[in-house]
């Protein structure tokens, strides 16, 4: 055996430090300016509508899921430093197109799904890193490694509206920069702060970042990408096939996952203005604390299962998640008999006069007869009369609400860590960067037909519909983890090389 040395042991770390910086800058990159792409895509294009926003926000999930795979693929077969900076690059530069969107003349609204959509093809990158990490931890520490990599995700996730939050200070006009014809304000600033992050992952990646292979029991070995470090090391014997019904089960269950988790973050805004009469403006700052708080909840449920998956083992808790989570989710089923406020019910008695045909096209204010009461909102709150399942769908009140973020927020990262480190686990020594591309790639998925699934069933047929049919989803993926619970098991254990 090659026992490895403690200046390889620094070296290996620090190179995981570095992609754990990779991941947080990643999800900062997305999160940094989630909450004022609306409020800029009506400034630099009076054209965009409401729609047009949910393809802005897709085309990060869509530019990662097309990303993800060739990234991996790549990583496989050449140094892994190749890929996480050129990645890294396009992640700069989309951050930098995303600051001058402004100023073509017309179709500003495409250059700004362009510079989305170019961001999240750079974080690709995460399957790049979560491959390496993979590749460079023993089994004994691949459990800690995925959970520190899942919380720089999170932690970032939480820091990006935070930094968004502080270059509000300096407004929408904010500077003007001739010399480059750029508007410093607190859109283009995010941005290219992200960018400045960006430009320093680069530099560490080539001053501190170097390759390192390890087997499941810790010892150093060659790798083709190991850019002729290392030379003194074992070969690694990888001999023996992978469980692809494992590997396949995994990425359904990752996809279901990541989904339930994007119906949640989407639903918050819509369910709590239907069922609480919150305005736009409280919706989204109590779903902000909210979700700030769930941030803060995973990420010392990050912590806390490194330590609980070595008494326990991964796959009872990746169960024990996912039950979670379907309590979550049922929990948030209407029940009772007091229905949501109906919006502006105060009108709901009084017909509108006959007119004629032109007549009608007037605003409802020409009419005395349909004016507000004085202390009405201008804006409407409560659940709109055209959603026809408000009329006889019971409200669900907040302590349900809160109960149920309270579970989803700690069930959701136990199975988000568990999945990524049994997936780790059963594919054992050989290169994991395409499929590690294929993991992120159906995550991506999820993201994208969350959001599309809540807007159609919810919309349409009211949260009892949607509700009920998440926990349909989530009973069906506790069923096929019973299925292939057994085959959930290391490479090296698989193949009678080491003890589970």
């Amino acid at each position: 055996d090659v026992v490895e040395t403690q200046e390889h042991y620094k070296s290996r770390w620090r190179s995981i430090w570095i992609m754990y910086l990779t991941m947080f800058l990643s999800s900062v990159g997305f999160s940094i300016v989630i909450m004022s792409v609306w409020p800029y895509l009506q400034k630099i294009d009076p054209t965009a509508d409401a729609s047009f926003l949910g393809w802005i926000i897709a085309s990060y999930s869509i530019g990662q899921m097309v990303a993800s795979p060739l990234f991996g693929l790549w990583s496989n077969y050449r140094p892994r430093r190749e890929p996480l900076v050129v990645s890294t690059a396009i992640s700069v530069a989309a951050n930098c197109l995303y600051a001058y969107v402004h100023l073509p003349h017309s179709h500003n609204k495409y250059y700004m799904l362009t510079a989305r959509a170019l961001v999240g093809f750079g974080a690709g990158n995460v399957a790049v890193v979560r491959s390496y990490i993979a590749g460079a931890t023993s089994l004994t520490e691949r459990t800690s490694a995925m959970a520190n990599t899942s919380a720089c995700q999170a932690v970032g996730f939480i820091l990006g509206p935070v930094f968004q939050t502080c270059f509000t200070l300096i407004g929408e006009e904010g500077v003007m920069w001739k010399f480059l014809s750029l508007q410093l304000n607190m859109y283009t600033a995010p941005v290219l702060f992200g960018a400045l992050l960006g430009i320093i992952n680069i530099i560490l990646i080539f001053a501190i970042f170097r390759e390192h292979r390890v087997d499941d029991l810790g010892r150093q070995y060659k790798s083709i990408n190991s850019d002729g470090e290392g030379s003194d090391v074992l070969d690694q014997n990888t001999e023996g096939s992978i469980d692809h019904v494992a590997v396949v089960a995994l990425n359904i269950l990752f996809f279901v996952i990541l989904f339930v988790f994007a119906v949640f973050e989407t639903i918050a805004t819509p369910l709590t203005m239907d069922m609480y009469s919150w305005t736009r403006k409280e919706a989204v700052f109590n779903n902000g604390i909210i979700l700030s708080a769930i941030g803060i909840e995973s990420v010392i449920v990050f912590m806390v299962v490194k330590t609980l998956s070595k008494k326990t083992g991964e796959r009872a808790i990746l169960h024990a998640g996912l039950l979670i989570v379907l309590v979550g989710f049922f929990i948030l089923l209407p029940w009772g008999k007091k229905l949501p406020n109906i919006q502006w019910q105060e009108i709901k008695n009084i017909t509108i006069p006959r007119t004629a045909p032109s007549e009608m096209l007037a605003p409802f204010w020409s009419y005395p007869e349909l004016q507000l009461p004085s202390n009405h909102t201008a804006e409407p709150v409560g659940c709109p009369v055209t959603q026809s399942w408000c009329l006889n769908t019971p409200m669900i009140y907040l302590a349900q609400y809160i109960s149920s973020d309270v579970l989803i927020g700690l069930g959701y990262p136990i199975c988000n860590v568990m999945s990524y480190t049994l997936y780790s686990k059963v594919l054992g020594p050989k290169p994991q960067g395409v499929y590690m591309g294929w993991l992120t790639a159906s995550g991506s998925g999820a993201r994208i037909l969350g959001p599309v699934f809540v807007s159609q069933i919810y919309t349409h047929l009211g949260p009892r519909w949607a509700f009920s049919l998440i926990c349909g989803v989530v009973v069906v993926s506790l069923l096929l983890l019973e299925i292939v619970y057994k085959r959930l098991i290391a490479f090296s254990v698989r193949y009678g090389r080491m003890q589970e």
